[in-house]
């Protein structure tokens, strides 16, 4: 199969689909690989490298879009990307459909076969290529929120840690699976008073177990978010419904009971943010100011730290990459039940229950 990769067109996106190691070991299955000259140097390779793994070094975008039979990429098709897309060809990227109409409806129109990175589902439910970059998202909220804490960025001028003698700073965090366990490791780590919030007393127990009288525990529910909001100085938003948007949990009239400075930082906004407030925002822009409340909803979180998160992606994804590229993709999604879940659509069509009813497609299953 011939793959591609490409210099990421979104703002602030410098991580790469597919690494020098990546190359070499689809070189050594007998497949070719073309890389977008200056690919890889936001996260620190070197056309040289890439062409010492075996791949083809191309100038221009628009000829490895002509060539690839499988596009690898990070996020999303933007721009003239949508209109580079050939009938047929493979997608294989983050997507975050169930969130945007306009990209769904586009790539249906293109004919593409789109698999998304975030819908790949083991039989255990986690999510293989969609944890690594949450765990890294979760990290980096604490570090964003107790920075837009501070009085410049326009927050309340807070330290989360504190000092001896001055209260520590608050934070809530709505949702404990990968991004909400991670976020409150930080957030213990550097002092601060930690809430967490879920529907799921099993969850709610593991965060007991694993960091004691250090962490509260409340049951998500509209009574306890309206009760945390009043004191809390940073909230993080971390829920995830597998393939489909986030549920609006906090409501314009909850913000009004947070004290102004506070700081909401939405990591669910890939998938329509926790928040009705909530709108996608840029590394260039990253912020912005509702209801006295401070809302950080960056869409590409991790690809500020792009060597950590290519590595750490791309660690993730090559097994699925192989399979789709040694079997074709329709033989990889029939014998692999993980791969299926990741198939979102198919020649114009809707094969993702969760992004269909998300969206109010039609569905249409694959197998």
């Amino acid at each position: 199969m011939i793959l591609g990769t490409l210099k990421e067109l979104k703002t602030h996106e410098y991580r790469v689909g597919l690494t020098p190691s990546n190359v070499k070991v689809y070189v050594s299955r007998g497949h070719r690989v073309l890389v977008e000259a200056g690919a890889g140097l936001g996260s620190g390779y070197t056309d040289t490298e890439y062409v010492l793994a075996g791949a083809q070094i191309l100038q221009d975008a628009a000829e490895v879009w002509a060539t690839a039979e499988m596009i690898v990429k990070v996020k999303e098709p933007v721009g003239d990307e949508l209109k580079a897309i050939r009938k047929d060809q493979i997608l294989f990227t983050y997507l975050h459909l169930a969130a945007d109409h306009d990209l769904t409806e586009a790539l249906l129109e293109r004919g593409v076969r789109a698999v998304a990175y975030e819908t790949i589902e083991t039989p255990d439910r986690s999510l293989p290529c969609l944890t690594p970059m949450s765990e890294i998202a979760g990290r980096l909220a604490v570090q964003q929120g107790a920075k837009y804490l501070e009085k410049a960025f326009g927050g309340r001028g807070i330290l989360l840690g504190g000092v001896p003698g001055v209260p520590r700073g608050h934070v809530s965090i709505i949702g404990g699976g990968v991004v909400g366990l991670n976020a409150c490791k930080i957030a213990t780590g550097i002092g601060a008073k930690v809430t967490v919030l879920d529907v799921d007393a099993r969850r709610l127990a593991f965060f007991d177990d694993l960091f004691g009288s250090r962490v509260d525990t409340l049951y998500s529910n509209d009574h306890n978010i309206e009760e945390i909001l009043k004191t809390s100085d940073v909230i993080i938003g971390a829920i995830l419904v597998h393939g489909e948007t986030a549920p609006k949990l906090l409501r314009r009239e909850h913000l009004r009971l947070m004290r102004s400075g506070s700081v909401l930082v939405d990591v669910a906004i890939d998938q329509g943010g926790l928040a009705e407030t909530s709108r996608p925002t840029t590394q260039n822009d990253p912020t912005y100011l509702e209801e006295g409340v401070v809302h950080y909803c960056v869409t590409n979180m991790p690809g500020s730290v792009p060597f950590t998160s290519t590595v750490a992606l791309t660690s993730a994804t090559l097994k699925y990459g192989l399979r789709i590229a040694d079997e074709g993709l329709e033989a990889s999604v029939r014998r692999y039940p993980d791969l299926a879940k990741g198939l979102n659509l198919y020649k114009g069509t809707t094969v993702h229950q969760g992004v269909a009813k998300s969206l109010g497609f039609h569905f249409k299953a694959f197998l």
